[in-house]
């Protein structure tokens, strides 16, 4: 018994001394929590958006940019992201000038119940439940019917997807010992006549 718990204490202690570096190497942050998406599944996502050159993707809660850069790179959509922390918009558009994709894509510094995202063909989220709740009345009410939206991990509750897949993934682990990412898929329906 007395082992049992130590090796669990040990293991607990070198997961939350891992946490601790990897946010020490991170610089400090203004905008609250920020979790990358890795890279495998912002591609699985996009596939799964069937994201093409004639494709406007918005990523809400845009991170780095990886969504909206990976997208306009790999299958020539343009796109914008929307990020509540500023230095998070700057490094984003730092990168799609260093990668000359400034003209395909933008990113700004909003709220992401405040973005206008009535362009979007495409909408990518992983952003936590209670933000999710909070914007599934707009992504209904702002985009067009046929829009793509595809969130990582999370979902909009009893508005079931179209589509899940789970990823295994090496570099993403979280408390509850999972080590896979799930994607959802919904594509908006058609408005019905008031």
């Amino acid at each position: 018994m007395f082992l049992r718990v130590t090796g669990r204490f040990a293991a607990g202690l070198l997961l939350i001394a891992t946490v601790h570096a990897a946010a020490a190497e991170q610089p400090a942050l203004s905008g609250g929590p920020y979790v990358p998406t890795p890279q495998r599944v912002v591609d699985a996502m996009l596939g799964i958006a069937g994201v093409s050159d004639r494709d406007y993707v918005i990523d809400l809660g845009s991170g780095d940019g990886r969504i909206v850069i990976t997208a306009a790179q790999k299958f020539g959509a343009r796109g914008k992201g929307y990020d509540i922390d500023d230095e998070l918009v700057e490094r984003s558009t730092l990168a799609a000038r260093k990668l000359r994709l400034e003209q395909r894509v933008s990113f700004e510094t909003r709220d992401v119940l405040q973005a206008d995202i009535r362009e979007a063909t495409v909408i990518t989220l992983y952003l936590l439940p209670e933000m999710m709740s909070a914007l599934r009345a707009k992504l209904l009410r702002e985009l067009r019917p046929g829009t793509r939206i595809v969130s990582h991990d999370f979902d909009f509750g009893d508005w079931k997807a179209e589509r899940t897949v789970n990823l295994d993934l090496d570099e993403k682990y979280d408390l509850t010992g999972s080590w896979s990412s799930t994607i959802h898929l919904w594509t908006v329906p058609p408005r019905t006549a008031q």
